[in-house]
């Protein structure tokens, strides 16, 4: 796989290291099977660096361009899910979960029918109301959704 895809598919992934250079773990300078771009094997050969040579975690996180945080959170995340907890995550929540239906019913029945969509009083009113706080565009969106379907 050329290097440039490598680094692109990386990206897509939220997987790149925005900082190879501060690995400085000689093998990833002499061998072109370690790559400092790829951040799971970074983390990877951190957490094995501790475990297998006995480095302290202070000095291994150094090596590997990485925080002490980072490395006990990548250690709980292997601990909890092997390599696979290496991979990144989205953050936040998966979905729309403020908007339920009682919430969508609300908004459907003061929602006036061919008027404009007024989602910044809409989400004043599920404040009030409801005592709720929703961005007027996550109204939007949901309200999108709804007339997609």
């Amino acid at each position: 796989m050329p290097n440039q895809t490598k680094r692109d598919r990386l990206r897509q992934l939220g997987a790149l290291n925005t900082r190879p250079e501060a690995v400085r773990a000689p093998w990833f300078r002499e061998s072109s099977f370690f790559d400092p771009l790829d951040l799971v094997q970074v983390k990877y050969e951190m957490l094995r660096h501790v475990h297998e040579d006995g480095v302290n975690k202070a000095d291994a996180a150094a090596l590997f361009g990485l925080s002490r945080p980072t490395y006990y959170q990548a250690k709980a995340a292997f601990e909890r899910e092997g390599i696979a907890g290496l991979l990144p995550r989205t953050r936040g929540p998966k979905s729309a979960h403020k908007l339920t239906d009682e919430v969508m019913q609300l908004i459907e029945q003061n929602q006036h029918t061919g008027a404009p969509l007024q989602a910044r009083s809409l989400a004043q009113l599920l404040h009030s109301t409801l005592g709720i706080s929703v961005h007027p565009r996550s109204i939007e969106r949901a309200m999108a959704r709804k007339k997609k379907r």
